[in-house]
């Protein structure tokens, strides 16, 4: 599958890892890059999810689960020296058949201008990549039109679960 997202020019690669992305983002002045790699604050990733709403959760376990996750995707709003975490994906799985999608978040601030959207195209590329062949996700009802405007079928009655099969 070839990707819509550009690739970083080299010093962005070696911040943020070679499977590092930009995100297109109307205001010019503004670097976005998805990385696998780059290293997670948990405090900042806590301050990230609390701002979309989401409850505290104990930072001993978000590490937890951060490690035993397949795959971790933060989207920075770049800065040289202190890159700010602007969204983020995790998945967990088996890496081959299956993997599901948790933990989506785009902060407000940067809501509203296709973000969320690519920060779904990056994972599920990333998860091809892998050779995953069914992605599910389980999403609030709230927010389960934005996935459903991007193929993303939903489950029988149609309520919190989507999926999603490599073609």
């Amino acid at each position: 599958m070839t990707s819509p997202l550009d690739l970083p020019a080299a010093p962005l690669l070696e911040q943020y890892g070679e499977e590092a992305r930009l995100c297109s983002c109307a205001n010019d002045q503004l670097t976005l890059v998805f990385s696998q790699r780059h290293p997670f604050d948990l405090v900042e990733l806590e301050q990230l999810l609390e701002a979309v709403g989401w409850s505290r959760r104990p930072v001993r376990r978000v590490r937890k689960a951060l490690a035993n996750s397949l795959l971790t995707v933060g989207l920075w709003r770049h800065d040289p020296r202190i890159p700010r975490l602007v969204g983020f994906a995790r998945c967990t799985g088996d890496g081959v058949f299956e993997a599901t999608v948790w933990d989506v978040a785009v902060h407000p601030l940067y809501q509203g201008s296709g973000l969320g959207s690519q920060l779904m195209v990056y994972v599920l590329e990333a998860l091809e990549a892998m050779g995953t062949e069914r992605v599910s996700l389980f999403a609030d009802p709230g927010v389960v039109n934005f996935y459903q405007r991007q193929g993303w079928e939903l489950e029988p009655q149609q309520h919190r679960c989507a999926f999603w099969y490599a073609s």
